[in-house]
């Protein structure tokens, strides 16, 4: 009976553990972080970025939240690499890649989200894809972390 006890705590204790470790960032994607930082609605943020074409890193940048925005972008990156991860479609190996590939862009990341230093790229199966909106008429700037 108290082996029992013993592998149900310690399986919770790890349970808790990993989930903790897993959900560090409070947002599930750029709008909504540029939105908490900002103080502002996600739709406001989203329709800026539509209407003036900016990235999401530009509007943070503006609000003098820049740095606040590519930290929180760095941890929403580490959740879903880690999701990928526990699911089978990255090896640790491949997202250790991937994360030192985003942290090396950011370092070089001004928030005007064109070109290369703001993020990890394209083709990790993250579901973005290079999609347009409006029949196409807008890009989703896909070059980095700051361009969304």
């Amino acid at each position: 009976m108290k082996n029992l006890k013993k592998i149900i705590v310690t399986g919770l204790l790890a349970l808790s553990v990993a989930t903790t470790a897993f959900a560090t960032s409070a947002y599930n994607n750029p709008a909504e972080i540029v939105a908490g930082l900002t103080g502002r609605s996600v739709e406001s943020v989203i329709d800026e970025r539509h209407d003036t074409g900016k990235s999401f890193g530009t509007i943070a940048k503006e609000a003098g939240k820049l740095d606040e925005f590519k930290a929180e972008i760095l941890e929403l990156r580490k959740d879903q690499l880690a999701a990928r991860v526990a699911d089978g479609r990255l090896t640790q190996e491949q997202a250790d890649k991937i994360l030192a590939s985003i942290e090396e862009r950011q370092a070089l990341c001004d928030g005007k989200g064109y070109g290369y230093g703001c993020g990890y790229g394209r083709g990790y199966r993250d579901g973005n894809g290079d999609g347009y909106r409006d029949g196409g008429r807008h890009h989703h700037n896909r070059c980095g972390d700051c361009r969304w």
